[in-house]
């Protein structure tokens, strides 16, 4: 949709983002499957579905959020706010926009991911934080020793991009409650001289950052989906072969 609005081409699926994109559907299929075969009375597997569907539509939102950033950052060319044009305010708050819009996208994201999980494996996170998040629900998994190679895969993902999703964290909480997160560098320059010229913010770092924590949700939730489908095609295989055994 953006990338429309912005005159660029529809956006082609490839690399972690496609796997994400297509583990996920097939798990969205497999559980309309599921309510056809089994009436789903419970309608638990339709929530599931829907909160499938709606990763999906997550994660398209949070890739278009970084490519808007990423697009209007390429027409901010001075680095200091005195020295922009108009125009060149108005692209720099563009990218401010979206780029906030994409840091907040990322914990929501994981958070819808981690409801999910504490659903699909019963790891009742919500006994021991009522209101928890996906780090939280990454921590169940290790006190209950619960379908490990899933969660060393998920914590291998999370230690590997532990730098760039503690930044956005910072950033996400100073925009939440404290200030804008693109006025806490200002904040700190006044301190250091009350009348020199506010410089920017390092554009490229912070997007850099966002780039590479969008990464770091792709592949959690590509491994979170592959794992999904994975035993729930081992548990129909060993379904199977339980009623062919009872067969006279």
């Amino acid at each position: 949709m953006l990338r429309t609005l912005l005159g660029e081409p529809p956006r082609e699926n490839s690399g972690v983002l496609a796997e994400a994109m297509d583990n996920m559907a097939k798990v969205a299929s497999m559980l309309r499957k599921e309510m056809n075969t089994h009436q789903d009375r419970d309608h638990e597997y339709r929530k599931l579905e829907i909160w499938t569907r709606g990763l999906i539509s997550s994660l398209d939102e949070l890739e278009q959020s970084w490519f808007a950033a990423a697009f209007y950052r390429k027409s901010v060319v001075a680095g200091y706010m005195d020295d922009m044009s108009p125009t060149e305010q108005g692209e720099y708050a563009r990218y401010v926009y979206f780029y906030k819009d994409g840091f907040i996208r990322v914990f929501s994201l994981l958070d819808k991911l981690g409801t999910v999980l504490n659903s699909l494996y019963d790891l009742n996170t919500g006994k021991v934080k009522a209101h928890f998040s996906y780090f939280t629900v990454l921590r169940q998994f290790q006190l209950l020793q619960a379908h490990n190679p899933l969660a060393h895969e998920l914590e291998k993902i999370r230690s590997s991009y532990r730098e760039p999703v503690e930044n956005l964290r910072k950033r996400r909480n100073a925009e939440i409650h404290y200030m804008n997160a693109e006025m806490t560098d200002d904040l700190w320059q006044r301190h250091q001289g009350l009348h020199d010229k506010i410089q920017l913010e390092d554009l490229d770092s912070h997007l850099e950052d966002l780039r590479q924590s969008l990464e770091m949700v792709c592949k959690s939730l590509a491994a979170a989906f592959r794992y999904s489908n994975e035993q729930w095609h081992k548990n129909k295989a060993a379904s199977s072969q339980r009623s062919e055994h009872r067969q006279p």
